[in-house]
């Protein structure tokens, strides 16, 4: 069964009617819309995190609302519209999957590394052909970060081993005591980011997933000593808050 999302486009259309849309409609833009697009990609993820595959759908509905809407508005200034979406993801899709629509043979380890090869033949043909073209801006840090490394990494620019990367982790720390104002110390707390989100490359780990996970359980620790302490949890001391911060940790 083919999806059709006619009745959508339909009702972005009449929200955008100059005469008789939606005034709040009206005034978007491109720029303005951008956050929630974000947003709503956040809370597809939200959605399939709680393994709540009812919202889920509805989530993903917002989604496809935010690529409806964009192309809507694409439309009306004669670039390009839905259908122009469809079957430029369409053509990237089969040109990058070579080996299903093509005569490439490919294991499942090898399809990420020629999808980067396609990408990167792509860009080529850019009036910005560096390797780390692409890399969207509005990524959250850590994921920009490794996706940058990542690139960089595939034209030779990498520590040889984990090593290196660990060493640069011990060399940002020091410039971070050594750094002797406070735009310094940021610009040095940086660095050490970056070279963490470098290591964490080097193991294998999405730093984006692992500090999420982190922060969770933090809270959870966190809020377990607010309710074992009640009331009284603010006016603790230090050593006692540490200890209940332990009872928190052994319960996992």
């Amino acid at each position: 069964m083919r999806a059709d999302i006619t009745p959508l486009t339909d009702i972005m259309t009449r929200l955008r009617d100059r005469d008789t849309g939606c005034p709040w409609d009206l005034e978007q833009n491109f720029a303005s819309i951008a956050p929630y697009t974000i947003e709503e990609a956040y809370e597809v993820a939200d959605a399939i995190e709680r393994n709540d595959l009812d919202a889920l759908k509805d989530e993903l509905g917002d989604l496809l609302l935010q690529v409806v809407f964009h192309s809507q508005m694409a439309s009306e200034l004669g670039i390009f519209d839905i259908q122009d979406v469809v079957n430029g993801i369409c053509d990237k899709m089969v040109r990058r999957h070579p080996h299903v629509f093509g005569d490439v043979t490919a294991e499942s380890h090898e399809v990420p590394d020629n999808w980067e090869t396609i990408k990167a033949a792509e860009r080529s043909g850019y009036e910005d052909n560096s390797a780390l073209a692409g890399v969207a801006l509005a990524l959250p840090a850590l994921l920009r970060a490794q996706k940058i490394q990542k690139r960089a990494a595939r034209t030779g620019f990498d520590w040889p081993d984990q090593s290196g990367a660990r060493d640069k982790i011990v060399e940002e720390l020091d410039e971070v005591s050594e750094a002797n104002t406070p735009e310094h110390v940021a610009e040095e707390i940086g660095d050490l980011l970056f070279a963490v989100v470098n290591f964490a490359r080097f193991h294998k780990v999405d730093a984006e997933l692992a500090l999420k996970q982190a922060s969770a359980k933090f809270e959870r620790r966190f809020r377990d000593m607010e309710v074992s302490a009640g009331d009284a949890f603010v006016g603790l001391s230090l050593d006692e808050k540490e200890e209940l911060w332990q009872q928190a940790k052994a319960k996992e």
